[in-house]
C-alpha cells in the first residue's frame, strides 16, 4: 500500500506537493505523475553556493550504490577544491540523503547519479524522460519547470520547482494510468549567464546487466 501523508496538496497534471520526506513515496500512488517535497534551503547554504566560483561548482556522472554517495561526493567535492566547511558538508550529505530515500522508493541499491554544472537552455524542450523515474533537485538557479501537455503541445501554465526541492517525475518506463500529460524542461538561463548546479538520480534496477552511464540528463 502506497504511503500518503495527511499534509498533501495535488496540483494539475498530478503533481503531489508534500511537506515530509517520507511523502516522496507518493509517486507509487496511480493518481501522482510526480512529487514535489516543499522546503527551504538555509540561507547560509544558499548564500555560499550561489557565491561559488563556476570552477568550483562540483560535477561528476557515476553509477554508485546508494550506501557510498556520501564518500563519492565527498571525493568529487575534494577533487574541484571545495573547502572542509559546514556548507559543503550540507550539500554532500543532502544529496546523499536524497539517494538512500529515492533507492528505498524505488527499490533498488544502485543510482545513477549526475551532478551537473548547467549553463545552457539545453533540455529546454518539454518532454517525459526515458526512465522509471528520476529525482531531480537544483541547489543553486532556477528550478526545473513542469506542465500538462494537451495533444503533444507546450503546457499553457508552468510551474517551476523551487530551488533546492527535490522533484520526482516518472518516466516513460512506468506503466502510466490514467494519462496525466505531465511533462519537464530546464528552465531558460542562457541569456542570463546563470550556472546551476543540478542532481539528478535515475534508478538501476540491474547492474549486472551492463548499464551504461547517460549525460544526456540535464534538467
Amino acid at each position: 500500500m502506497p504511503y500518503r501523508p495527511d499534509a498533501i496538496q495535488t496540483i494539475s497534471g498530478g503533481v503531489a506537493m508534500v511537506d515530509s520526506p517520507g511523502g516522496l513515496r507518493n509517486i507509487r500512488c496511480s493518481d501522482c505523475a510526480a512529487v514535489v517535497w516543499r522546503r527551504a534551503p538555509m540561507q547560509t547554504f544558499q548564500e555560499w553556493i550561489n557565491s561559488l566560483e563556476e570552477g568550483q561548482l562540483p560535477q561528476t556522472h557515476i553509477i554508485v550504490p546508494s550506501t557510498m554517495v556520501c564518500d563519492a561526493l565527498l571525493s568529487v567535492a575534494c577533487s574541484f577544491g571545495l573547502p572542509d566547511r559546514p556548507e559543503r558538508n550540507m550539500l554532500i550529505e543532502d544529496a546523499a540523503a536524497l539517494a538512500a530515500i529515492f533507492a528505498d522508493v524505488m527499490n533498488v541499491s544502485y543510482l545513477r547519479l549526475s551532478m551537473e554544472v548547467v549553463k545552457t537552455n539545453t533540455c529546454r524542450k518539454f518532454h517525459i524522460s526515458a526512465v522509471t523515474a528520476r529525482l531531480i533537485c537544483t541547489y543553486r538557479g532556477k528550478g526545473t519547470q513542469v506542465g500538462v501537455s494537451r495533444n503533444g503541445d507546450n503546457p499553457d501554465n508552468v510551474t517551476t520547482v523551487p530551488t533546492g526541492s527535490p522533484i520526482i517525475l516518472r518516466g516513460t518506463a512506468w506503466p502510466e494510468s490514467p494519462v496525466t500529460g505531465l511533462v519537464h524542461r530546464s528552465p531558460s538561463i542562457e541569456e542570463k549567464d546563470e550556472a546551476r548546479l543540478v542532481l539528478v538520480l535515475d534508478p538501476i534496477a540491474n547492474i549486472e546487466g551492463g548499464e551504461e552511464i547517460s549525460h544526456n540528463s540535464i534538467h
